[in-house]
C-alpha cells in the first residue's frame, strides 16, 4: 500500500469511523462483481451509512480531485463499476433500510443499498408487490437497478426500472445533496430530474435513496411453456396472448431450440416441459386478480391460440411449483458458461426483424469464428429484448471479440435497435454508442456531463 493509499484510507476513517473503510490490501478479499474472477482494486473503499456521509465522502473526493466509482450489488455485466488502483469506490451496501412502505399511497421510501428482493419480500408481507424482477434480485440493488435502469423479466407489464421511480434523493459531484423525493404518480411540475440519474450508471450523480412505486400483488399467477415451429406463429402468439388476456399478460420470454435443450437436458437440473425438436420455446405468463376469474381466462387464451395453429405443443402451469420450474428453465443462464468463453450481446430491434437478424448471425459465424462454437438466444421478446450468446473457445475469445461486435453491431444501426436493451453501457459498449446514439444526442449527453460533474470525478470513463 503506498503512501497516498495510507492518507485517504485515514482520511475517510475521519469522516466514516473504521467500520466505514476498507484499505486497498484488503480489497483483495472482496469479489469485483459476476462473472469476474479478479478482486476490488483501489485506493480504499468507503462504506458510508447515511446520506450525509455519502456527501461527506464526496465533498472530500472532490476538494482533493478524487476520482469516485459508486458500486452497487456488484451485479453488471459491462464493467460499469470497474475501478482503477488510484480510485475510491463507494460502496452503498450499508445503507440498507427500507424507511417506509405506505400501503394506500402504494410507495416504498428506500436507502439506496436495499436488494431487489428484499423490497419485494417487505412489499409482499404488506399485500403489494414490486414489480421489477431480474435473476440477481437478491444482489442488485435499488440504487444499482435505478442507475443503469435495469428491465428484467415483466417490462412488457410493468416497464422498466425508470416507470417504477417516482423520486429520489441524489448527491452531486460536489457534494450537494438535492433533495427530489417526490411521493406523486402525477407531478408535472418542469424538468423531472430524477431521469438525469436514472440510467446515467453513477457518472451525474450519486443516488443515495429512492421513493418506487408498487402495485398490488396479483392474486393469481398462470403460465405456459409452449413450443412454436414458426417465429411467425411466436409473433402472433404475442399479439393473441396481449389481447385476450385484457392487459394482465406479464412475461413474454422467448429461447431458441439450442438454449432451451441446454437448460433441459443432463447435466442441467431441468427438464423439458415440452419435447425438444421445435423451432421456438415461449415462457407465457398472465398474473391478475382471483384465479377463480384469470385461470379460466388464461386457460381460453391458449385453447383458442391451440385452434388457430399458433400452437404446436404447450404445458400449462399446475401450480405455483410448475411456475416456478419454467421460470428456472429460463433463468438458468449460467449454463451457458460452461465449456467455453462467453461473448454476450444484450441487444434490442424490431420483433419483426428478430428472426431473420438471427439467421444471418447464424449463417456468418461459421466462417467468422470457425466451426468451434455455440450460438445461444433467448430474452424478453415480448419488449423487443434478445440476449445474444457466442460461445467461442477460451484461447480464441480476445482476438474474437471486436469481429463479433462489428457483426453484431454493426446490423443494428440500420434497423434503429440499441446495443443495450437493458444492462447499460460501462466501459464494455463505450465504443459502439454512436450506433444507438447520433451526434446531436451524444453532445448534449456530453452538456449535462460537463454542467453536473466538470471535473470528470464521478465514474469516469464510463458511458461517454
Amino acid at each position: 500500500m503506498s503512501t497516498s493509499d495510507l492518507s485517504i484510507a485515514d482520511e475517510l476513517r475521519k469522516l466514516l469511523g473504521d467500520a466505514g473503510v476498507v484499505d486497498a490490501a484488503d480489497l483483495a478479499g472482496r469479489s469485483a462483481g459476476a462473472f469476474r474472477p479478479d478482486s476490488l482494486q483501489a485506493a480504499a473503499l468507503a462504506r458510508p451509512a447515511s446520506t450525509d456521509e455519502v456527501a461527506a465522502v464526496v465533498g472530500w473526493c472532490a476538494a482533493h480531485g478524487i476520482s469516485l466509482v459508486p458500486q452497487g450489488g456488484l451485479t453488471g455485466v459491462v464493467h460499469g463499476a470497474d475501478a482503477a488502483p488510484h480510485q475510491v469506490i463507494l460502496s452503498l451496501e450499508r445503507m440498507r433500510r427500507i424507511e417506509r412502505i405506505d400501503a394506500v399511497q402504494r410507495t416504498a421510501t428506500v436507502q439506496a443499498g436495499v436488494t431487489v428482493q428484499a423490497l419485494q419480500e417487505a412489499a409482499e408481507a404488506q399485500g403489494l408487490m414490486f414489480p421489477l424482477d431480474l435473476g440477481a434480485r437478491g444482489t442488485a440493488t435499488l440504487g444499482g437497478v435505478a442507475s443503469t435502469n435495469a428491465g428484467g423479466n415483466r417490462v412488457i407489464r410493468y416497464g422498466m426500472t425508470r416507470e417504477m421511480v417516482l423520486g429520489m434523493e441524489v448527491v452531486l459531484a460536489n457534494g450537494t445533496v438535492v433533495d427530489a423525493m417526490n411521493q406523486q404518480i402525477k407531478n408535472n411540475t418542469g424538468y423531472d430530474l430524477k431521469h438525469w440519474f436514472i440510467g446515467a450508471e453513477g457518472t451525474l450523480g450519486i443516488i443515495t435513496r429512492l421513493v418506487v412505486r408498487l402495485r398490488e400483488r396479483p392474486g393469481a399467477t398462470n403460465a405456459a411453456l409452449v413450443a412454436c415451429d414458426s417465429f411467425e406463429a411466436v409473433a402472433r402468439l404475442l399479439k393473441h396472448m396481449d389481447r385476450a388476456l385484457g392487459g394482465s399478460l406479464s412475461a413474454f420470454e422467448v429461447m431458441w431450440p439450442e438454449f432451451y435443450e441446454l437448460v433441459s437436458s443432463p447435466p442441467a437440473l431441468g427438464r423439458p416441459p415440452v419435447p425438444h425438436g421445435h423451432a421456438f420455446y415461449v415462457l407465457v405468463e398472465s398474473q391478475g386478480a382471483s384465479r377463480e376469474l384469470d385461470t379460466p381466462r388464461f386457460h381460453a387464451a391458449m385453447e383458442s391460440a391451440l385452434e388457430a395453429g399458433l400452437m404446436a405443443d404447450a404445458a400449462i402451469a399446475q401450480s405455483e411449483a410448475d411456475c416456478s420450474a419454467f421460470w428456472k428453465l429460463r433463468d438458468s443462464v449460467e449454463l451457458v458458461f460452461h465449456g467455453g468463453q462467453v461473448i454476450a450481446f444484450d441487444i434490442s430491434l424490431p420483433i419483426a426483424e428478430m428472426a431473420a437478424f438471427i439467421d444471418q448471425l447464424r449463417a456468418a459465424l461459421p466462417t467468422l469464428v470457425n466451426e468451434r462454437h455455440q450460438l445461444f438466444v433467448f430474452g424478453h421478446l415480448g419488449d423487443g429484448n434478445l440476449h445474444v450468446i457466442v460461445q467461442v473457445p477460451a484461447t480464441d475469445a480476445d482476438a474474437l471479440r471486436p469481429k463479433l461486435e462489428q457483426l453484431v453491431y454493426g446490423s443494428l444501426k440500420a434497423m434503429r435497435g440499441s446495443i443495450s436493451a437493458e444492462h447499460g453501457i460501462g466501459l464494455e459498449k463505450k465504443p459502439y454508442l454512436s450506433v444507438s446514439r447520433n451526434v446531436q444526442e451524444l453532445a448534449l449527453m456530453r452538456t449535462m456531463k460537463a454542467a453536473l460533474d466538470p471535473r470528470n470525478l464521478l465514474n469516469p470513463g464510463k458511458v461517454l
